[in-house]
């Protein structure tokens, strides 16, 4: 990345990507310096879809995902935010986003400790393997984990 060019960041969401805790996040990383932002949201498979053909799921709920978070993605990031549909896989929609695009950093928001499928399958930390800093932001009400407090966000370099 060149000195002068803002920094890639990848934001991950699905239901937590319109949440306060997220915006927040967008809107101090913005000030930190020069960013440009992308929402990916993994298009989640439902019912049957999950067991018997999770690839082939109705992008409906993605993209309506996608209209509500962006106008206050955009807002707190003071500058337009791109929108992309990914993988029905999080890791894998984060991979192919961060091999097609090429990020610099990524924000994982994801739901309370106590029903996060991607805080049980470890996904902040399997993104580290990218080879990109890692910030996770947990939406408010899950109990302390492993030091975290409510909507806290970490980050690792």
């Amino acid at each position: 990345m060149e000195a002068s060019a803002p920094a890639r960041v990848l934001v991950v969401a699905h239901r937590t990507a319109a949440t306060p805790a997220l915006l927040d996040a967008v809107a101090t990383r913005a000030e930190r310096g020069p960013a440009v932002f992308t929402l990916l949201v993994p298009n989640a498979a439902r019912g049957l879809h999950r067991v018997v053909d999770p690839e082939d799921t109705d992008a409906n709920e993605a993209q309506m995902v996608l209209e509500l978070a962006l106008p206050l993605l955009e807002r707190a990031a003071g500058s337009p935010v791109e929108g992309k549909i990914g993988d029905f896989n999080p890791y894998d929609a984060v991979q192919d986003a961060v091999n097609l695009d090429g990020y610099d950093e990524i924000i994982v928001s994801t739901l309370p400790v106590r029903v996060s499928r991607w805080l049980r399958a470890d996904l902040p930390s399997k993104l580290k393997a990218l080879g990109l800093p890692v910030t996770t932001i947990v939406a408010p009400g899950s109990r302390a984990r492993a030091g975290m407090s409510q909507a806290q966000a970490t980050s690792d370099p």
